[in-house]
């Protein structure tokens, strides 16, 4: 135990140095594991992290995440390298749509505006007029015209939030899921406050229970609970800035990590210890120290697709 201590600590001083000598910068999501946390330069949420991608200086971006995250970053930082650790980090969400799929919706609601969540492929990003995250979804909703119909996809947990906190009677959700949000049931977070009594408890959107639950949520309360829908940047300003002490939390158990190190003294339980993706734990210390060294494995989107993207993605940046 000891020994496998101090090699993961010899590892991360390894990546630290690397990333100098190599002008690497890291971005790690907010569910990646512990230790790629540790070495990130930056950790956040989708819509944070693009952010990052087009602001660093750095020559290569290292994207800790799955493989439609580090796509983004291509798109919007197209003049540098973009690595991922493992190109095998893919997503069940962005898997629920292809791009045939969407032309043929699309053809069957002609002038109808497509807003598609982050978790697309770069092709998807393509034929949208809206990118959007589960942190603006609604403002972007709101930004267009009422009499206008919505395409909304692929999510259809965050698109039933979206439709019920905005009131959009013209908006159209594509069936598609997060396999680990919607995973999350009403039983399981009914167990854990039950355990909790004075917990506040803080959702997010892509899970499949929002929408039973949807009308007591709009409330601020469920079962005289404080309640919060928010995305996962969105979950720790919220448990920072509360005086609340203990916390459910419904989301990938990966944000445990920042929320304990960032709030040392307030308890954070999951709403289900089973709510973990494989796909962002595919991502390990040794492989970002591979990629590092190797240059491995490097995303490029083709020029023609980016440049038709990027206006979507864009409109995802301004609008938040």
């Amino acid at each position: 135990m000891v020994m496998l201590v101090q090699d993961t600590s010899r590892l991360k001083e390894d990546i630290l140095r690397l990333k100098k000598e190599k002008d690497v910068v890291i971005l790690a999501h907010n569910y990646q594991i512990p230790d790629i946390q540790d070495i990130a330069d930056f950790t956040g949420d989708s819509l944070g992290l693009s952010r990052q991608a087009g602001k660093v200086d750095q020559k290569t971006i290292l994207f800790c995440g799955v493989h439609f995250m580090a796509e983004t970053a291509a798109i919007i930082s197209p003049h540098k390298k973009v690595l991922v650790p493992d190109l095998d980090a893919g997503c069940s969400l962005s898997d629920s749509i292809t791009l045939d799929e969407l032309k043929n919706w699309k053809n069957q609601h002609r002038g109808a505006i497509t807003v598609g969540y982050v978790n697309t492929t770069a092709e998807i990003k393509s034929e949208l007029d809206y990118c959007c995250t589960s942190s603006n979804a609604v403002k972007i909703v709101n930004a267009i015209p009422e009499d206008k119909e919505i395409l909304f996809l692929p999510d259809m947990f965050l698109g039933s939030y979206v439709a019920k906190m905005t009131g959009r009677k013209n908006m159209y959700i594509w069936a598609g899921e997060c396999h680990v949000h919607a995973g999350i049931t009403p039983d399981d977070i009914t167990t854990k406050l039950d355990s909790m009594k004075d917990a506040e408890f803080v959702i997010h959107p892509e899970c499949s229970c929002t929408t039973p639950m949807l009308y007591d949520l709009a409330s601020g309360s469920f079962d005289d609970r404080r309640v919060s829908i928010l995305s996962t940047e969105g979950m720790l300003t919220h448990v920072k800035d509360s005086k609340a002490k203990n916390f459910v939390v419904a989301t990938e158990t990966g944000i445990l990590y920042r929320m304990r190190k960032e709030n040392p003294d307030k308890t954070f339980v999951p709403a289900s210890e089973k709510a973990e993706c494989q796909y962002m734990k595919m991502n390990s210390l040794e492989k970002v120290y591979d990629s590092i060294i190797e240059d491995k494995y490097e995303i490029t989107v083709s020029k023609k697709i980016a440049d038709k993207a990027r206006l979507a993605i864009d409109r995802m940046l301004t609008i938040s």
